[in-house]
Order: C-alpha cells, then structure tokens, then sequence
C-alpha cells in the first residue's frame, strides 16, 4: 500500500502554499516510516476519507464528530488489508448508511494533516488524511453511527456557518470550482 500513497501523492496538486506545506508533511512521513495504515504507529497514521457532494455538487455531507465535536467530511482509519480508496468507500457507507455513493475519482481530491488530542486512553498523534471526491443522492435516507452526533446535507454557501476548519473551507472552494 506504501507504492499506492506515493503513486496517489505524485499526482497530487497542491491547491495553495497552506496545503503544500500539509502536502509536504504527508511525503516526508510516509518516506520516514514504514507502519501507515491502521492504529498501530502511536505517532500517526493514514487516515481516509470522503467528500461527498449531490448530483448537483451545491450540496456536501458532513458529520458532526462525536469525539472532536466538529462538522467534518466523513473518513477515519483505514484497514491494513484495504487500499486506500477501498477504506474511504468503506467509511463512507459506515458513516452515512448511503448506498448510492460513488467514487468520481481516483485521485486524490484534497489532503490534510492534523492533531488529535488525546482521547481516553490514546494519546495525542496525527491523521494524515486523504480524501477523495464522492457522490451521492441527498434524497437517500441518512444513518447516525455511533461516531457521529449528526449527518447533514448542506449548501456549500452555509458550511460556514458551521465550521472554520481551513481544509474544509478549501474543499468547498475546490467543488465549486469543478
């Protein structure tokens, strides 16, 4: 899986100088270690994730994390036996029940690198997050996981309303630009 992230990276265009530097922090840790995917590197790891837009692309799901307490897309860790996309696809279904969603691509459409605080008995690391571009119909009926306080549709123009997260906000930017 190691060859895929690089091959999935080399593709990669960073869409501003902030997302070059998470672009940067992302090759370096998958050239400095060899444990990526799952949980078992205390530092950090892979993480997956999907930006799920409606047919129209006016409208992004996002769940309310129970843990980080934050409207975010949907993703989380992947599975060792699992590529990438595999495991964002998997998140996907897991955390919104949706079994309309399709992957539009298999490129990288956006990537992040952030902290997790320490959370029970796991210490604080990184999620090096790689997220890629879905669609699904918004008429379908949402399931709640138990990671989730909520699942909203909403119109790109009100996210912010919900959220300053940077890398949400340059997720928006690049829908609206597609």
């Amino acid at each position: 899986m190691k060859l895929e992230i690089k091959g999935l990276l080399s593709r990669y265009k960073p869409y501003d100088e902030h997302n070059a530097m998470q672009y940067e922090k992302l090759c370096e840790f998958v050239d400095s270690h060899e444990s990526l995917f799952g949980k078992r590197n205390p530092t950090g790891h892979i993480t997956a994730s999907a930006w799920i837009v409606d047919q129209s692309y006016k409208y992004v799901l996002l769940t309310h994390h129970v843990k980080l307490n934050r409207w975010l897309q949907l993703g989380g860790h992947t599975e060792e036996d699992e590529t990438i996309i595999e495991s964002a696809l998997r998140e996907a279904f897991e955390e919104s029940g949706l079994n309309s969603v399709s992957l539009l691509s298999d490129d990288i459409f956006d990537l992040d690198v952030h902290e997790i605080p320490k959370h029970g008995s796991t210490e604080k690391h990184y999620h090096y997050d790689l997220r890629f571009l879905m669609v699904a119909s918004k008429e379908e009926d949402l399931y709640i996981s138990d990671e989730s306080h909520d699942l909203k549709w909403f119109e790109l123009g009100e996210v912010t309303q919900y959220t300053d997260e940077k890398s949400i906000l340059r997720m928006i930017e690049k829908t609206r630009n597609l």
